[in-house]
């Protein structure tokens, strides 16, 4: 494995939460939705609400693992016209105000293959990005970006399913760094949520390859299945439940209200609340 050679935000706040007994709050938002100024202010806003590690959405015109909530999240955000400089701008402007809570950004690799995976990395680590979770990146590509991101002192993150068994595992866990992201249920985010003992089983073999924090992830959408699969994982993942919490919110054009950010802020504390019961 290519090694790290600092420890960034991600590892201090998986061993400061191991250290206190409780799994990760990990929240997923898509920047720049429903416009740059409203998906500011969220982002802004996530870490006071309960938030413990946040995923930045990077928009992307083609989000192939993404179910319906996402996939209009970002095609709000595309039809504002956000881009990747504005969405490291947010991060940029989000470390002025924080610069503890671990950022990653999430998403597809074409946005990132035309700026160079090289030259991105170091633009993103300077604007305070911690961890790379690139979906259509393999492991067997491992040069084109994951050793990049770590030679460059950003996390990357990387995906196992279900699907991942025992032979697999080793190859796909080679150079993740930072933690390990179950996908719970096979198909699109927003699916149904895995049942509690499926995740037992599926943490603790991830665990036999590998020291990483686990988080779990896809269709949890309560404070009653945080609970649940926190108890088994190291991080509890929220998103499609989020950015549709944005869409109810908006008004009949599709534009923010004073109630976006409580939509997205309430519904992390009352996750939060979850994740707290969670303490092992």
């Amino acid at each position: 494995m290519v090694g790290l050679m600092i420890e960034t935000r991600i590892d201090r706040q998986f061993s400061k939460l191991k250290a206190e007994g409780r799994p990760a709050l990990v929240t997923f938002i898509t920047a720049g939705d429903p416009d740059l100024a409203a998906s500011q202010a969220i982002l802004d806003a996530l870490p006071e609400a309960g938030s413990d590690v946040i995923e930045l959405g990077m928009p992307f015109s083609d989000p192939m693992a993404e179910g319906v909530p996402i996939q209009l999240a970002t095609q709000r955000s595309l039809a504002h016209g956000h881009t990747m400089d504005k969405t490291l701008q947010m991060v940029r402007d989000f470390r002025k105000k924080d610069d503890e809570t671990p950022i990653v950004l999430m998403g597809y690799y074409n946005p990132i293959y035309v700026r160079g995976s090289a030259a991105f990395v170091k633009e993103a680590r300077e604007a305070g990005v911690d961890g790379l979770i690139v979906v259509d990146v393999p492991a067997e590509a491992d040069d084109e970006l994951c050793i990049p991101a770590i030679e460059g002192g950003v996390n990357f993150i990387r995906l196992t399913a279900p699907t991942t068994d025992d032979k697999r595992l080793p190859t796909v866990l080679k150079n993740t760094s930072g933690f390990v992201y179950y996908v719970s249920v096979t198909g699109v985010t927003g699916a149904a949520a895995a049942d509690s003992e499926s995740v037992s089983k599926a943490v603790k073999l991830i665990k036999s390859h590998s020291d990483l924090p686990v988080a779990v992830g896809f269709g949890i959408k309560t404070a009653e299945q945080a609970e649940e699969i926190g108890k088994y994982a190291d991080g509890v993942v929220v998103g499609s439940i989020l950015v549709e919490a944005i869409r109810k919110s908006l008004d009949e054009n599709g534009k923010a209200t004073n109630q976006t950010q409580a939509a997205v802020t309430d519904l992390v504390s009352s996750l939060r609340v979850g994740v707290e019961k969670a303490r092992k």
